[in-house]
């Protein structure tokens, strides 16, 4: 059973930086497509950064290329968001998500990602 934890989550003042960790298992780590979501109230979930298998491609949505960064750690089953540069508009919840399965490129649709974590809070203050 695939298990996704984030961790990092928090508030901090805009133009302060965050980051975010997702630990996994259940899975096949090193080779499954990862990725970073986010849902503000009332709004649908977003995607916000994926990663490839094994690390060597990503993609960003286009409200946060520049300031956020993805990447992984194979060797210890995580995968990190790093948020820099916050804006007020950045807070909601952000999860983790996988979708299980290898890719050589990064996933950019929601519907492929088949289990989550619970969530961790990121408020951004003005």
């Amino acid at each position: 059973q695939v298990q996704l934890v984030e961790s990092g989550g928090g508030l901090v003042q805009a133009g302060n930086s965050l980051k975010l960790s997702c630990a996994a298992s259940g899975l096949t780590f090193s080779n499954s497509a990862m990725g970073w979501f986010r849902q503000a109230p009332g709004k649908e979930r977003e995607i916000v950064a994926s990663i490839s298998g094994f690390g060597g491609m990503a993609f960003y949505a286009d409200s946060v290329k520049g300031r956020f960064t993805i990447s992984r750690d194979n060797a210890k089953n995580t995968v990190y968001l790093q948020m820099d540069s916050l804006k007020p508009e950045d807070t909601a919840v952000y999860y983790c998500g996988t979708t299980g399965r290898y890719s050589s490129v990064p996933i950019r649709s929601i519907r492929d990602f088949r289990s989550w974590g619970q969530g961790t809070q990121v408020t951004v203050s003005s």
